[in-house]
């Protein structure tokens, strides 16, 4: 594949429920040769990016994986994907079983897909012959415009359609038309922690509703900061009281927009009341934030009100339930007098740098084949493995791959992990190791 291209790659989003042909797809629009570049897994569990050719123009493709079609939970499946691509993606390609029919699943996502302002590509899949054309026709009635025939399996109407992606992307990926702009940095927590305070000292306005009832933001609220010198664009999400497929009504809704806007922000500032208990729904967001792979500052808000005995038992409960996240950057803050509010900026400008950071391939070879030689992995079935290779994948956050001979067990990716850390900082960032087992010549599989 061609490696002239610069800069952000054009990004291709391919959504729909599971067992429509999505995966076969995504192969047509890679290739059946060695066009895969790069398979790495995406920013949650369920997206994984690749990079294709097609008429000498590279693009990534992101396969969303399926919709799960249940009774409950199947709107917030559905929402998730369809508003993460309306958010990431530049063209977003629905892929619906043209033998099936427009099924409740396929209407609820062409509803949150037609409020795009991303091109909207329907694609009915499995029409093998003109007989299958009459079915596709019936797909009109999910209101995305004309639905183009393929069948994925059989090649048919596979490069007509990767012309129409081509001619549907914009001149410039979205990510690099915003380049130079404000940082983005999602404000999220749960409710009534004081972000809408902080939002509203920080931009020196009552920009949102603040008020002592949970719950009274909404819907995100974008302001413009300037803050350190520099100006950063905040997001006042909505408070996060339960997971997005078991919340309802109003508060679901608010749910999945808090969670388009993390992924769209480079930095969240997770706020934390420094005068209640860590709860369960902190350690949500503060996984969904890494899950994203977006860096991390913790704010801990009304730390004035401490009394001695708070404090104390705060510090306790930060070794005890923050134990997994002490990369994070932390800061003690007051929204309502300010205090501490200045020292943010510092902050996200280490988070980011640490998101950002890039070791090089022969420094970063040169120490782990050290540290290997002190404290090389633990055996595994009476074989030793033996890493022969590391390399730093990608940034934004970073991504490191190794080859191995062997398994690598879980505790001595963590303690690889604990070791780049130290060596090289990466504060405020989640980092994510995998391994890649080379078993003997042309074998590999891969472990998370």
């Amino acid at each position: 594949m061609s490696g002239t291209q610069q800069g952000p790659l054009p990004v291709v989003a391919i959504v729909g429920r599971p067992n429509v042909g999505k995966s076969t797809l995504v192969n047509r629009f890679l290739g059946r040769r060695a066009a895969v570049v790069q398979d790495v897994p995406g920013v949650t569990r369920d997206r994984i990016a690749y990079e294709a050719l097609w008429n000498g123009k590279s693009f990534t493709v992101v396969d969303t994986g399926g919709w799960e079609p249940r009774a409950t939970g199947m709107a917030a499946s559905i929402a998730r994907q369809a508003e993460y691509a309306m958010k990431t993606a530049d063209v977003i390609v629905l892929v619906v079983d043209a033998s099936m029919g427009a099924t409740e699943t396929d209407l609820a996502a062409a509803r949150v897909l037609r409020r795009s302002d991303r091109p909207v590509i329907l694609v009915a899949n499995k029409v093998d012959d003109e007989r299958g054309e009459s079915n596709a026709a019936e797909l009109w009635s999910l209101g995305l415009g004309e639905p183009y025939s393929v069948s994925a399996l059989h090649g048919r109407g596979s490069g007509d359609l990767l012309d129409l992606v081509l001619d549907a992307m914009p001149e410039a990926p979205r990510e690099q038309e915003g380049e130079g702009g404000p940082r983005r940095v999602a404000l999220v927590g749960r409710p009534n922690v004081g972000k809408s305070s902080l939002i509203n000292r920080l931009s020196k306005e009552e920009r949102s509703v603040v008020d002592s009832v949970a719950g009274t933001t909404v819907d995100p609220v974008d302001s413009l900061v300037s803050l350190g010198g520099e100006q950063w664009r905040f997001v006042d999400t909505a408070g996060l009281r339960r997971k997005v497929n078991t919340a309802s009504g109003t508060e679901y809704y608010a749910s999945l927009r808090t969670e388009a806007a993390i992924e769209a922000a480079e930095v969240a500032v997770v706020l934390l009341a420094a005068d209640e208990v860590i709860s369960e729904q902190d350690q949500r967001v503060i996984t969904q934030v890494i899950e994203a792979g977006r860096a991390l500052v913790i704010a801990f808000n009304k730390w004035d009100a401490l009394d001695e005995d708070r404090h104390a038992q705060l510090e306790h409960e930060i070794d005890r339930d923050l134990a997994r996240v002490q990369w994070a950057s932390r800061v003690n803050i007051s929204a309502v007098t300010g205090r501490g509010v200045n020292k943010l900026a510092d902050h996200l400008k280490a988070a980011l740098a640490g998101w950002e950071t890039r070791v090089p391939t022969a420094a970063l070879n040169a120490y782990v084949r050290a540290l290997v030689q002190e404290t090389p992995p633990p055996a595994r079935g009476g074989r030793a493995p033996k890493i022969k290779y590391v390399t730093q994948a990608d940034i934004r956050p970073p991504r490191f791959v190794v080859f191995s001979t062997g398994f690598l067990e879980a505790g001595y990716r963590r303690f690889l992990e604990r070791k780049l850390r130290e060596e090289y900082g990466f504060a405020g960032t989640p980092i994510d190791v995998s391994v890649k087992v080379r078993e003997g010549r042309g074998s590999e599989k891969k472990q998370g």
